[in-house]
């Protein structure tokens, strides 16, 4: 069994000194500090140096107690000489004060009311606009870099991407279109029906994928499923300090990361809508063949009939830009990413957010252009 704690204050012709001895441990009954502490602050000595020969053992407690008497210290202008301590010790006290301790962990709350929020909404509008623009200026330098040439990216890297976002998406791309040529060619049949024209189920159908559903429902997609992997992927360097190590070895992050994902996407969109039209196509001839009479002689007929090259055209124009905006949406709240695990789940949800917003709003601008063009021809 150990020897109980002591403790003693020697007068020295250097100052003071402090003697411990015999095991300060937990459940020991160590003295309290209060005695040392008052005579530091009465009368402070010129230095405080430890005599620890007698000292057995010791955990944390001995720990806490030379903190506070080391503070005291350097509270009242004392010089602390810890040769005298345990090598321990003193690794563990540098540890200890290493880092300062925290003297306010709860952040004030914010203020309340309508202009407040509104202050802090336009303000949040404000950085969000900026950080776009940035980005977009950035990412137009490394296009314009690619296309002379002198963009420093992988080429394998370019083919995993186009593999990733193009052949491996397409199950998930033929269910959800499916789907949807089914649900269109129901809800309109149900109309059509009570004046016996189940026939243009095919129009409401073709046209419907072919000019807005296909190009959007593949974007969407895509932006759940790609969009949100590569915030993933860009916010986990990011975190684990990777991209700041492109850029020290002298690869710029928008070039080797960001130039190909925006490719991949702007080339495997156009055939990923493409294949979405004919899938939903196929949906509502099951539908109208399955449940209203129209059979599939009658609504290939009727689709040959009614569609276009220019109306697959519409939507493919369209489908380039909505995976451009996915690619941007994606990678840049992936480079905007913080540095720990949480601030990664919120970039790779405000990537599928800020992707679906881009796609509703490009799409609404597009098609009313498109309409306005078509009217004036």
């Amino acid at each position: 069994m150990a020897p109980p704690p002591t403790l003693a204050l020697i007068d020295t012709a250097d100052g003071l000194e402090l003697q411990l001895g015999g095991g300060w441990t937990v459940g020991s009954g160590i003295p309290p500090p209060g005695p040392v502490l008052d005579r530091l602050a009465t009368a402070p000595p010129h230095a405080l140096g430890f005599d620890c020969q007698a000292l057995t053992d010791w955990d944390s407690l001995l720990l806490a107690f030379l903190l506070k008497i080391l503070n005291a210290c350097e509270a009242h202008g004392i010089e602390a000489r810890c040769e005298g301590l345990p090598p321990g010790v003193r690794g563990m006290l540098a540890l200890a004060r290493a880092v300062p301790e925290r003297q306010d962990t709860q952040r004030p709350p914010p203020e309340t009311g309508f202009l407040a929020g509104l202050g802090r909404a336009a303000l949040d509008a404000y950085a969000e606009t900026l950080g776009l623009l940035d980005f977009l200026g950035q990412a137009t330098l490394a296009v314009g870099r690619g296309l002379r040439g002198k963009a420093r990216f992988r080429g394998v890297d370019l083919v995993d991407l186009l593999v990733e976002c193009g052949p491996h998406a397409v199950p998930i791309v033929s269910l959800i279109s499916f789907l949807v040529g089914m649900i269109l060619a129901f809800v309109g049949a149900v109309q059509l029906r009570m004046f016996g024209a189940q026939v243009f189920i095919a129009d409401l159908v073709g046209l419907g994928m072919a000019r807005e559903m296909g190009a959007m429902m593949t974007a969407i997609i895509m932006a759940g499923r790609t969009g949100a992997a590569y915030a993933a992927q860009l916010g986990s360097m990011q975190a684990n300090d990777e991209i700041d190590a492109l850029k020290t070895t002298g690869f710029p992050p928008m070039e080797f990361l960001v130039l190909p994902r925006l490719v991949a996407l702007m080339l495997a969109l156009p055939l990923l809508c493409l294949y979405s039209d004919f899938m939903g196509i196929l949906g509502g001839a099951v539908v109208a063949s399955s449940l209203f009479d129209v059979s599939y002689a009658e609504f290939l007929n009727q689709i040959e009939n009614r569609l276009l090259v220019g109306d697959f055209m519409t939507g493919i124009s369209k489908s380039v830009v909505f995976g451009l905006l996915v690619g941007i949406a994606g990678c840049m709240r992936g480079l905007q990413c913080g540095r720990n695990s949480t601030e990664v789940g919120l970039a790779t949800t405000s990537a599928v957010v800020t992707g679906i917003v881009y796609i509703v709003v490009a799409d609404a601008v597009l098609t009313l252009v498109i309409t306005t063009l078509k009217l004036s021809l």
